[in-house]
């Protein structure tokens, strides 16, 4: 792709360069005037107005990092200092903008860094690619309209229908965890056990668990229980219920420290290599968490590095709740599935014993708490969760016969949603690869017939270049003039 072999008659070997002015925008991402007259673009999107502009212009915008994405825009706004505006020279713009969506592939594999990719205009401007004569670039243009917007409108409706599907899964834990979606049940199912009795039944097992734990610390270290050590345990969070909604019957509220033990882990020096050399225990980070399922780490620690920063093993089935992270990372709720620990951007949920039951529950109520979490961070240019926070979440606790119906259905319904998620996104790689044959064909020269009346691209090329370099000594000669 971009290639100059094999050059349709008429065309030419070009470079971005010679047939495009290039600039950047110079503004901060801080810039933004939500109050202002003029488009501001950070990385190719418009994210709000200002008040000044730099360009008036009708070019074709390129993020200049992230996903290197194109935009056309004509007319007045300011740019990101990453926002590339290019602008054509003696071809039409429209071209150039599937130029750039045909280059897209090539643009990126030019990207620099490791987190974040991003683009200088060096990068860009010697990328070569196969150009038409003009009127050939016409023909092409409304070929590509024509084949490209039925495309396009289907792959609306496909990203249309993933968003819908993303919105019913949401709305079915909002069902579930409020008790709407178990109503009929409830109300034909008589109850064997409350919610408060549960929640009675898990405490008192909690406390027996903590005192067992005591006696056999006080035996291995030889010595008899001192008075009143019972008074020593550490009560969970209760729930503070002031301005709450009324639960269905049968239904109790708790917090997530009654229901589980919350814990963290650290980030072990790297200045010690031995901490990581080595190791075997899988070590989890927040990024891990945007998948509903953690199923491997990118990294292992040792065993020195558990034993000398106390970190914690947490079992397969732990509930991790991310505590902060990068963009959408706070707040996002995985499951466990390899015994492994975690850094303290994370906060892990272990249920134990009876308030084992009640994971597949929690689980949903902290998958459809994600934005409300976000909204309970504190701090300042980075809000982050804590454990006391995390401990505190209060949740509504139906009976386990009513939690267990409760994800019988969810489950039943998430089985559709997936299936037809795969449905849509196999629908849309095959648009996407649809999309990349027939801009392959334009720019092949098998899109359109050549004509051999046409203006050759070398021409065009001659003179782009010839007036380039009439702008150039004009400039030079008007600093002379300016300095005499």
């Amino acid at each position: 792709m971009g290639g100059v072999s094999e050059l349709p008659k008429g065309w030419a070997a070009a470079r971005l360069i010679d047939v495009t002015s290039i600039k950047t925008g110079k503004l901060d991402a801080n810039a933004a005037n939500i109050d202002g007259q003029y488009p501001f673009f950070t990385c190719a999107e418009e994210i709000s107005r200002i008040n000044t502009y730099s360009f008036d212009t009708n070019a074709v915008l390129l993020a200049g990092n992230g996903f290197f994405n194109v935009k056309r825009f004509k007319g007045k706004f300011d740019a990101y200092q990453r926002t590339y505006v290019i602008e054509p020279l003696e071809i039409d713009v429209d071209f150039l903008y599937q130029v750039f969506q045909y280059l897209l592939p090539v643009i990126a594999s030019k990207s620099r860094g490791s987190t974040i990719k991003y683009l200088r205009i060096g990068d860009i401007q010697n990328i070569e690619f196969k150009l038409p004569p003009a009127a050939e670039q016409t023909r092409i243009v409304a070929k590509l309209e024509e084949l490209l917007s039925g495309l396009e409108a289907g792959v609306a409706e496909l990203k249309a229908a993933q968003k819908k599907l993303v919105q019913y899964r949401q709305s079915l834990l909002k069902a579930a965890v409020e008790g709407t979606l178990t109503k009929a049940w409830r109300d034909a199912t008589p109850a064997s056990e409350t919610g408060q009795a549960l929640l009675a039944r898990i405490l008192k097992e909690r406390r027996v668990r903590w005192e067992a734990k005591q006696l056999l610390k006080f035996a291995a270290a030889g010595k008899a229980p001192p008075k009143d050590w019972q008074k020593k345990y550490p009560e969970p969070a209760k729930p503070d219920t002031t301005g709450l909604a009324k639960l269905p019957e049968g239904w109790v509220w708790a917090t997530v420290e009654q229901l589980a033990h919350v814990g963290t882990g650290v980030t072990p020096l790297r200045s010690k290599p031995a901490y990581f050399e080595g190791g075997t225990t899988p070590w989890v980070t927040s990024g891990a968490l945007n998948d509903e399922f953690v199923t491997t780490a990118n990294e292992t620690v040792s065993e020195l590095a558990l034993k000398e920063c106390r970190l914690e093993v947490y079992p397969v089935g732990s509930l991790l709740v991310a505590m902060y992270g990068e963009g959408k990372t706070r707040g996002k709720c995985s499951e466990l599935m390899i015994p492994a620990t975690i850094n303290q951007a994370i906060a892990a949920l272990v249920l134990e014993s009876e308030a084992q039951n009640c994971k597949a529950y929690l689980k949903a109520f902290l998958l459809n708490s994600y934005e409300k979490m976000r909204e309970q961070a504190s701090g300042g240019v980075q809000p982050n969760l804590n454990l006391l926070i995390v401990k505190s979440i209060v949740l509504p606790l139906p009976p386990v016969a009513e939690q267990n119906e409760m994800t019988r259905q969810l489950s039943s319904f998430f089985e559709q949603i997936d299936a037809q998620q795969i449905a849509v996104e196999h629908s849309l790689k095959q648009s996407a690869a649809q999309r990349k044959n027939i801009l392959q064909a334009a720019f092949a020269g098998r899109l359109v017939a050549q004509d051999p009346k046409d203006e050759p691209a070398s021409v065009l090329l001659a003179r782009i270049a010839k007036e380039r370099s009439k702008a150039i000594q004009a400039k030079k000669k008007m600093k002379v003039e300016i300095k005499a």
